[in-house]
């Protein structure tokens, strides 16, 4: 008796398919699993002989010999259960096995045999309707799998479930795909008083998907001003809902199988190591960069952060990629996110302060800012200080503008880059400014000869990179899009400039 069930494996969001080869034969009753498996995965024979008890089934006095081929990638994870469960049904002849070659299974079985959600499920069925096959998976991720698209779904309770849907004497119904609420309640940027100059820089940071560095004394607002900038970002479209969403799946916090238009906001503590910024561990999981895609990592207090998380951030805020290295795999993971990052302007944080800065002032201004390396600051759009707050901006100051309102414009200025970079590069995933390199950028953002010769002073003057000169170009463009602007006028450079003075300051 001899049974075949199609089940996966995770390499990072890359999906490699499985065949569970179930064989039972003559000879001393024993049960072995192989094909190189984890101990989750050795331990899953204990659970799935268990679940079967619990249903009435005992398994047969033969020799059960299981294969997961190929027998050279890693199998690791608890969803091999129930596919390892369904072959030994099959070859049993409780489970029919020309249908059960048309599904893709995979789950985590209790030892009462209770189907239990496990992650990954929304990458796998996506690979599923590529390779034309159906889906059998957990009743608690079932609404995450309908997002694939068009594909069989079935999500049973429990194994007893499964079987009871063959036999013909009980029903599966349809998982149903939902959206999370989309309205919950988000902070308003009206709230903030004062602090003009440091709205107008987030708003260009979320009209172009900028970086951001904000600087200044201990209670003038850094955080807060963060946290607002997700009720100003456009919402995610379908295809970034995805993305977002298989990442989340990935990592195990996908809210009930629920999609969300809701971008990413991540603030991980400066304690965090490189291991949670940029992904790794035993199963090389997402880490922060790559469960912020598509939304803003906030790091306050920037120079806390250990000087390898920060130098290992450079290649994400860069590519938009997690590239995880590990010597039996390699593993890549989208890290398209926001970097939006707030720090004191020295360890005291009263710099300009005679009153209360330390004695070690102006010194210590200085060796708080060399914790962070040139390279990462070259990579940062845009710096702007936050002043300390007067007693007429805490009593007397007006409200400010709108969240709604601010958010339109930024809603504007995004659809205006979709259009151009779908235009000058069709097929590419630029969407906004700050994604534009080479001939791209280029092309979005042509120059006058006004222009031109302000920049070159500029060049001299601030000792741009190219790097720098190049994300001074896209602000530029931004500042462009905001006013509707076809052209970048040497207004639209002037404010670009005075936004990167305080790196090389």
């Amino acid at each position: 008796m001899q049974s075949r069930i199609t089940t996966l494996a995770f390499q990072g969001l890359e999906v490699r398919l499985v065949s569970v080869q179930v064989l039972m034969a003559a000879g001393l009753p024993a049960f072995t699993v192989v094909g190189l498996p984890d101990k989750s995965v050795a331990e899953s024979k204990e659970r799935v002989r268990a679940a079967l008890t619990s249903l009435g089934i005992g398994l047969p006095a033969k020799r059960i010999t299981v294969n997961l081929g190929p027998a050279d990638l890693p199998k690791e994870g608890a969803h091999f259960d129930l596919p390892i469960a369904a072959g030994l049904l099959t070859a049993m002849g409780i489970l029919p096995a020309d249908e059960m070659e048309s599904f893709l299974v995979l789950g985590e079985l209790s030892l009462d045999g209770a189907c239990q959600p496990v992650n990954g499920v929304l990458p796998a069925a996506v690979e599923a309707v590529s390779q034309s096959l159906d889906l059998i998976c957990p009743a608690g991720n079932g609404g995450e799998a309908v997002w694939a698209g068009d594909l069989d779904i079935l999500a049973p309770k429990s194994l007893l479930h499964l079987v009871n849907h063959f036999k013909g004497s009980q029903v599966i119904s349809s998982p149903i795909a939902e959206v999370e609420n989309t309205e919950q309640v988000q902070l308003r940027l009206e709230d903030i008083k004062g602090q003009e100059a440091a709205k107008r820089a987030l708003e260009i940071a979320a009209a172009g998907g900028h970086n951001l560095l904000m600087s200044g004394p201990p209670g003038s607002g850094k955080s807060m001003l963060a946290a607002r900038l997700p009720s100003i970002l456009p919402k995610l479209d379908a295809r970034e809902a995805l993305e977002v969403s298989m990442i989340n799946s990935m990592a195990g916090v996908l809210k009930d199988g629920k999609l969300t238009r809701n971008r990413p906001y991540r603030e991980p503590h400066h304690s965090a190591s490189v291991a949670a910024i940029i992904g790794g561990g035993r199963r090389a999981n997402p880490g922060e960069v790559s469960l912020a895609h598509q939304g803003v990592l906030f790091l306050d207090e920037l120079p806390e952060f250990g000087r390898q998380v920060l130098d290992t951030l450079r290649q994400p805020v860069e590519t938009g990629r997690a590239v995880i290295a590990r010597a039996n795999m390699h593993v890549t993971y989208p890290a398209r996110f926001q970097l939006v990052a707030a720090m004191n302007p020295c360890r005291c944080g009263h710099l300009d302060d005679a009153a209360k800065a330390c004695s070690r002032a102006p010194k210590c201004a200085v060796d708080y800012r060399s914790r962070i390396s040139g390279p990462m600051l070259d990579r940062i759009d845009i710096f702007v200080e936050v002043l300390a707050l007067s007693a007429f901006d805490l009593t007397r100051a007006k409200p400010g503008e709108r969240t709604e309102v601010v958010a339109k414009r930024v809603q504007t200025a995004r659809e205006i880059q979709r259009e151009r970079y779908e235009s000058f590069a069709p097929g590419s995933d630029i969407r906004t400014n700050a994604e534009a390199e080479g001939d791209t950028l280029e092309k979005a953002a042509p120059l006058d000869g006004e222009c031109l010769k302000l920049m070159e002073e500029a060049i001299e003057r601030f000792r741009l990179s190219a790097r720098g000169y190049h994300r001074v170009l896209k602000v530029a463009r931004t500042l462009a899009d905001l006013q509707a602007s076809d052209q970048i006028n040497r207004s639209h450079v002037a404010e670009a400039l005075s936004y990167r003075q305080g790196l090389s300051g």
